[in-house]
């Protein structure tokens, strides 16, 4: 796509997004519901995003608000397959789904796009080609993010749902990889993290391996040349979190150019391993140990590139014994 048609497209996508809803009120009490918020870049978000307040969350004077990204799974340039995408997630089947039921807090699930006209850009998975974009809706979907869930703070609170100022992340496959990714990028707002099926390869906090400087999304040679600031180490370390692979996972996004540049593909190959369980996975969870950082790594026998009600029940009860802590001073 040249320059002229791409920033045509942008232009037409975000118009699109900002007049696509209009925002929905919530369902009557013992119910579940789920609101639908339009876009509205003057609070910096050019994209929709949804709440889901499952029926168990009524009656909390107070509680956390957990964020999954959206992840269609497919690249397609109408918002509204995103948007339908990102509203099954929130409200019918996904792993947040079933956290925020089981814990009854509410859900912000984001209507950010997967263009197909914007070659190999995943914005799903906030990969590299996603945060060099610096003009234009797409631009810094990360901090969009950020300003969606301050923008579903103040609503939670007017219908009586005050939410923590943290937010406890949550991702699967390439949301997963953006769950990863916005915890090196905004770890003193993430009260914690929990991603699964990340293709035996999640970010590590490393400038360099074996002599190779390992980019973003790799790790932290050029972190703030992406990021826009330093990384913060000492808040990053202070973030617990969950990442899982299922023994038997053969989804290796580390293979498709959409995710993986070749240059990134090749670094990961060589200095991880080929094989995504257990040999380049065994290799992360090297890095994270070394560090010494507050993260559990697990792995579950027999299970393919999805979960269960069994995985699911562990990631709600660790994101549980967050919330069960007390607020620190």
């Amino acid at each position: 796509m040249n320059p002229l048609m791409k920033t045509t497209f942008l232009c037409l996508l975000a118009l699109t997004a900002a007049h696509a809803a209009e925002p929905t009120s919530p369902s009557p009490a013992n119910s579940d519901s789920l609101i639908q918020v339009p876009a509205a870049p003057e609070k910096g978000f050019h994209f929709p995003y949804v709440i889901f307040i499952p029926k168990s969350a009524q009656g909390k004077a107070s509680s956390h608000l957990l964020v999954e990204p959206n992840n269609t799974g497919r690249p397609d340039d109408d918002i509204e397959v995103h948007r339908a995408a990102a509203i099954r997630l929130a409200r019918d089947s996904s792993v947040g789904n079933f956290v925020a039921v089981r814990l009854g807090i509410p859900l912000l699930v984001p209507v950010f796009p997967r263009p197909s006209s914007i070659e190999n850009t995943y914005t799903h998975s906030l990969d590299r080609d996603t945060m060099l974009i610096r003009e234009g809706p797409l631009k810094r979907l990360d901090e969009q993010l950020i300003a969606m869930a301050e923008d579903a703070r103040g609503l939670l609170a007017a219908l009586g749902h005050p939410v923590n100022a943290k937010l406890l992340l949550n991702g699967f496959s390439a949301s997963a990889l953006f769950a990863n990714r916005f915890t090196f990028l905004h770890p003193e707002i993430v009260a914690a993290a929990a991603f699964g099926g990340v293709n035996g390869f999640i970010m590590v906090p490393a400038a360099e391996r074996s002599g190779r400087p390992l980019r973003f999304p790799l790790g932290l040679a050029d972190f703030e040349e992406i990021a826009g600031h330093p990384f913060d180490r000492g808040a990053y370390s202070r973030v617990p979190q969950f990442s899982y692979m299922g023994e038997k996972d053969t989804n290796d996004a580390v293979m498709h150019d959409d995710a993986y540049s070749a240059d990134e593909r090749a670094l990961i190959l060589e200095l991880f391993g080929r094989a995504m369980v257990p040999d380049r996975w065994d290799a992360v969870q090297a890095v994270y140990r070394q560090q010494e950082l507050p993260i559990e790594f697990k792995t579950y026998p027999g299970i393919p590139h999805g979960t269960n009600r069994a995985i699911n029940s562990e990631v709600a009860d660790f994101f549980h014994r967050i919330i069960q802590q007390p607020p620190k001073t």
